[in-house]
């Protein structure tokens, strides 16, 4: 079992608890070993959930839908749980178009990766995904797991975004999500599996420049905590992963894709818009995402590892937070603290 902040931040809550029933009780019936009783108590309740954590159930027999597998974390996890042993079906954009992600992924040869064509907003690919599984699905294994991948990166202030833009990111990281996971449900029913999505540490707090991209995880994280709540009655897990910030190594943004998009966006811009905010403004702002295109995590394997136990663990969290302490930091303060506390500092 790998040890993660998550698993950190659960042994501290059963410490916070227990000290809470302990005090609770020692008000009411006081005793003098309050300490010990603390100790005993966390030190119990820690090591349940270290062992309940550890549990995990097999990979043979099984098999999981990934959606978004041209790049990014959807290529790596592909070919990370079919080294797990799992049975992958691997979603790409680019399939039928020579991407390099498929063609990276057909070069692995087996007969337990299996490439689908599949545009998560197009109905017609996903229905006919549904068919390609259920086709290619041997006699006595069963689609265990949808890890819902797929996203669209886009920035910009809500006067400079284009409503197609905003309408696009919504239909790949909304509406795309939804339409994937309503198909596979009935075969995920069937077989108890899981639904592991994507979010964002961006679906827990909002930041300048990315309306559109906030719009969306806040969206879909209300999305899987709905969907979670349905799918108890049918022992269906549905987690959310909620990464930090990993640019640097999926690459989502390139100076050159800023720089266009920036372009893009000015001279789509009305002339009362262009001269309220100003050019100088403006570049400002493109400058400090190029800036930000550069940072973050290079090794994705906290953010695979984070889906891994999503599929595989025998009681899988509601939520896994691969991030740095600064983003974890970051996140407690914008879900636990006073709004003017995150505003003043990091919003400014």
């Amino acid at each position: 079992m790998l040890w993660t902040w998550d698993k950190t931040d659960a042994v501290l809550n059963c410490g916070i608890l227990s000290g809470v029933l302990v005090g609770a009780v020692h008000a009411v019936v006081p005793f003098a070993c309050c300490w010990s009783a603390f100790l005993l108590l966390w030190g119990i309740s820690a090591a349940a959930y270290v062992i309940s954590a550890a549990l995990q159930v097999s990979t043979k027999g099984r098999a999981v839908l990934i959606t978004g597998c041209d790049t990014g974390f959807g290529l790596g996890l592909a070919l990370h749980l079919h080294r797990l042993g799992f049975r992958v079906f691997a979603g790409c954009l680019l399939a039928d178009g020579h991407g390099k992600g498929a063609e990276s992924l057909r070069k692995v040869r087996s007969d337990r990766l299996h490439v689908l064509q599949l545009d998560v907003t197009s109905q017609g690919q996903v229905q006919k995904a549904v068919k390609e599984v259920k086709k290619l699905l041997p006699e006595g294994e069963e689609l265990w797991g949808l890890v819902n991948n797929a996203g669209l990166a886009t920035y910009g202030e809500v006067e400079w975004a284009q409503m197609e833009t905003l309408r696009k990111v919504i239909d790949v990281n909304v509406l795309g999500l939804i339409a994937v996971t309503r198909a596979f449900l009935p075969q995920l029913r069937k077989s108890k599996g899981r639904v592991v999505t994507v979010t964002s540490g961006l679906g827990r707090m909002a930041v300048p420049m990315r309306s559109a991209y906030v719009t969306s995880k806040y969206a879909a994280e209300g999305f899987c905590d709905v969907l979670r709540y349905e799918m108890r009655k049918w022992g269906v897990n549905v987690s959310i992963v909620e990464p930090g910030n990993f640019i640097a190594a999926t690459g989502i943004f390139s100076k050159a894709s800023i720089r266009e998009a920036a372009e893009q966006m000015w001279e789509s811009a009305s002339p009362d818009v262009r001269k309220e905010y100003g050019r100088e403004h403006f570049d400002g702002r493109m400058k400090l995402m190029q800036q930000y295109a550069g940072s973050g995590d290079k090794d994705i394997t906290p953010v695979l590892n984070a889906f891994t136990e999503g599929l595989v663990q025998r009681w899988p969290q509601v939520r896994y937070v691969p991030m740095d302490l600064y983003f974890r930091t970051r996140v407690f303060v914008a879900t636990h603290l006073p709004e003017w506390v995150y505003e003043k500092l990091y919003v400014g």
